[in-house]
C-alpha cells in the first residue's frame, strides 16, 4: 500500500482525484453529521428559497461570528412572481459543532451532534431548497449514499460472476468455452441502458425506494458481468499454459481448485483496474434512471432524481443551485476515471515507461 501511494504521489492529478474520492466517501459515510436537516425534511412554504447568505463582516466592517438573515416570501404584483427578500431586522448566528436533530451513526450509535445546526427560528439553507422545500445541501449527502455506493454494490455481484464464468470458460476450453462465450456475447449485445429503462418502468409503483434500489443493483450487475468475463477468459487462456499451472496439474489437483486458487488470483491486477474504471458507468446508469423518474423515487434522494428539476430551462436560469448534484456526479466520475487510468499504469507492467 505504501508503495502504491508513493507511486500515486508522483502524478499530482490522480493523487488529487484519489483524495477527492476519499473526501466524498467520508462525507456520505457521516452524512447525518454534516447534514443540517434530516433526510425526510420538507417545508413546501419555502419552495425554491435561494441559498442563505452567510456574513462574517458586520455593519461596522469588523469580523463577526458567521450569521445570516431569514428570507421573507412575497408576491410581486408587477412581475406576478414569488420573490424572497432578506429580513434584515434580526441576525441569526450559525452554530458549529452543536446539537441538532437526532440520528443514529452507522445505524447503531445515537447522536444529535452536527457540524452545523440551524439557529432557532431560522430557515438556514446553504444551497437553497427545491420545489418541495427540501434542503438541497442536506440532501446532497443522503443522495450521495445511493449514487456513490450503487456501483460498488453492483460490482460485488457482477465481478465474482464474471471472474468465475470467464475462468471456467478459458481454462476448460473446447466446446464448453464456445457455448459459454456465445451466451456472454448474447448478453453483451443487449442495449443495457434501454433494458434498464424497460425493466425499471415495469416495476410496481408501490415499491419502496429500498426495494427499487436493490432491484436496480441486481439489474446493473446481471447485465454487467458478460464483458468482464470475456477479458478474464482471455487472460486465463494465457495463464493456463504457464509452467506452474502445468506443475499443479501433474500433481493431481482438481480443476476447481486450480481455477480458484492458482488461475483467478493472477488476474487480480486487472480486476482492481476494472473495478475503478467500472464504478463511473454504474453511477451514471443510476443517475440516468433516477433522472428519468425510473430509479430512486421521492422522498428519498439520489443525485439523479435531485438533478431532475434542473431539466427545466427556467430553473437553470433562475435557480442554478439545483445543478449542484450534476456537478458532483461530474466530479465523482472524472475522479474515478483519472484514478483508474493511473492505477492501470501502476499495476500493468506493459504500460510502464
Amino acid at each position: 500500500m505504501k508503495n502504491f501511494i508513493s507511486k500515486l504521489k508522483k502524478d499530482k492529478v490522480p493523487y488529487f482525484a484519489f483524495w477527492v474520492l476519499i473526501v466524498l466517501y467520508l462525507l456520505i459515510l457521516f452524512a447525518d453529521f454534516f447534514a443540517i436537516y434530516p433526510s425526510n425534511y420538507s417545508n413546501r412554504k419555502l419552495a425554491y428559497q435561494p441559498p442563505s447568505n452567510i456574513y462574517i463582516i458586520n455593519e461596522k466592517n469588523n469580523f463577526s461570528r458567521p450569521y445570516t438573515y431569514n428570507y421573507i416570501k412575497k408576491f410581486n404584483k408587477d412581475t406576478l412572481c414569488i420573490e424572497y427578500i432578506q429580513d434584515r431586522s434580526k441576525k441569526h448566528y450559525i452554530n458549529f459543532f452543536s446539537k441538532g436533530y437526532e440520528y443514529k451513526l452507522f445505524g447503531l450509535i445515537k447522536s444529535n451532534f452536527h457540524l452545523i445546526s440551524k439557529p432557532d427560528e431560522c430557515n438556514l439553507h446553504l444551497l437553497g431548497t427545491d420545489i418541495n422545500g427540501c434542503d438541497v445541501f442536506s440532501r446532497l449527502f443522503f443522495g450521495g449514499q445511493i449514487s456513490l455506493t450503487i456501483g460498488f454494490l453492483a460490482l460485488l455481484i457482477s465481478f465474482p460472476i464474471g471472474a468465475l464464468y470467464g475462468g471456467i470458460s478459458g481454462y476448460l476450453g473446447g466446446q464448453i468455452d464456445k457455448v459459454l462465450m456465445r451466451l456472454a456475447e448474447g448478453i453483451m449485445s443487449i442495449p443495457s441502458f434501454y433494458l434498464l429503462i424497460i425493466l425499471a418502468s415495469i416495476l410496481p409503483s408501490n415499491m419502496t425506494s429500498v426495494q427499487r434500489f436493490a432491484l436496480i443493483v441486481a439489474i446493473l450487475a446481471l447485465i454487467g458481468w458478460a464483458g468482464f468475463s470475456r477479458v478474464i477468459r482471455g487472460m486465463v487462456l494465457s495463464i493456463k499454459n504457464q509452467e506452474y499451472i502445468r506443475a499443479v496439474e501433474t500433481i493431481g489437483a482438481n480443476k476447481a481448485r486450480i481455477i480458484l486458487k492458482h488461475v483467478l488470483p493472477q488476474t487480480s491486477s486487472y480486476v482492481i483496474i476494472a473495478i475503478t474504471l467500472s464504478v463511473p458507468s454504474y453511477i451514471l446508469a443510476e443517475s440516468g434512471l433516477s433522472f428519468l423518474g425510473l430509479g430512486i423515487q421521492l422522498p428519498d434522494a439520489s443525485w439523479g432524481n435531485m438533478l431532475k428539476e434542473a431539466q427545466e430551462f427556467a430553473n437553470i436560469l433562475y435557480r442554478p443551485w439545483l445543478l449542484t448534484p450534476g456537478f458532483l456526479i461530474f466530479i465523482a466520475v472524472l475522479s474515478f476515471n483519472v484514478l483508474g487510468d493511473k492505477i492501470r499504469d501502476i499495476l500493468d507492467p506493459k504500460t510502464l515507461k
